[in-house]
């Protein structure tokens, strides 16, 4: 369906905001001309970003579906709208299969796969209530496309969020509706997402650990803000994909070359 966004005079929901892509999207949808609600498991950090942002804060756990829902609460008690939410939160801890724990993987998912359910299921009737437009955003990764060792359930979730993603986008899209669905696919990112279990609770015997890619050098970082920028293009343009890294786009072109090819070849149509 039709329609025309226009960001000025609405609320714009981020979670994972306090710091990295959050921060960045939350910088930009303001820059839009949106009010934003930042949520954040960390509160200490989203306490100053809120307060160098001037925005709203909201303390949330996104693996707790009453918190995420308690978010959407106190958003539309606030500014009485949503119009656009970001499911950005989430984790990248390394690890090597045969070293996790079942709750290593129950985790990460919870995180980065149920989180954006949860999300979704707090927010979309909020948006579905706009009589103009609405937008999902949902965070995977470009590892879904050119998938590295040793970050199996990061990829595992992160590739949910995509297949997700597209089915919701077209279901709306079926369904006639003005909510739209943007998937975002970054590639390395100054965040904090290398010092991912500090979030974790308390456990013990875990195969999980940090790991700082920025200390390698073979990839090449960029800022927050230049994802923020290409989100917002994205939500106002009713994109579906959102990919940052151009560098990529050959071994993600030889992976689906390679799924392409492992396809039988299709029937001969019947009385041919």
């Amino acid at each position: 369906m039709t329609r025309t966004v226009e960001f000025a005079g609405t609320t714009a929901v981020v979670t994972g905001g306090a710091s990295g892509i959050g921060r960045g999207l939350a910088r930009a949808l303001l820059g839009a001309g949106c009010r934003v609600v930042i949520a954040d498991v960390d509160e200490a950090a989203l306490a100053t970003t809120a307060r160098e942002l001037g925005v709203l804060g909201v303390r949330t756990d996104v693996t707790d579906p009453d918190s995420v829902a308690a978010l959407a609460d106190r958003a539309v008690a606030e500014y009485g709208e949503v119009h656009v939410v970001c499911n950005n939160a989430g984790v990248g801890p390394f690890g090597p299969v045969s070293r996790l724990g079942l709750d290593d993987w129950r985790w990460v998912l919870d995180v980065n796969l149920h989180g954006v359910v949860h999300g979704i299921s707090a927010f979309l009737p909020v948006l579905e209530r706009n009589p103009d437009w609405g937008h999902i955003v949902n965070t995977s990764s470009m590892s879904v496309l050119v998938t590295p060792p040793n970050v199996a359930p990061y990829v595992a979730s992160k590739a949910a969020v995509l297949a997700m993603s597209e089915v919701l986008a077209a279901e709306l899209a079926e369904a006639g509706s003005r909510v739209g669905v943007t998937v975002l696919l970054p590639g390395a990112v100054h965040s904090n997402i290398k010092a991912s279990l500090r979030s974790r609770p308390a456990t013990s015997g875990s195969g999980l650990y940090d790991v700082d890619l920025a200390e390698t050098g073979r990839l090449r970082f960029i800022e927050p803000d230049e994802v923020g920028a290409m989100v917002v293009d994205a939500v106002r343009d009713d994109e579906l994909y959102v990919l940052t890294h151009g560098e990529f786009r050959d071994q993600a072109a030889a992976r689906a070359a390679r799924v392409q090819a492992a396809f039988p070849a299709a029937p001969a149509p019947a009385g041919s």
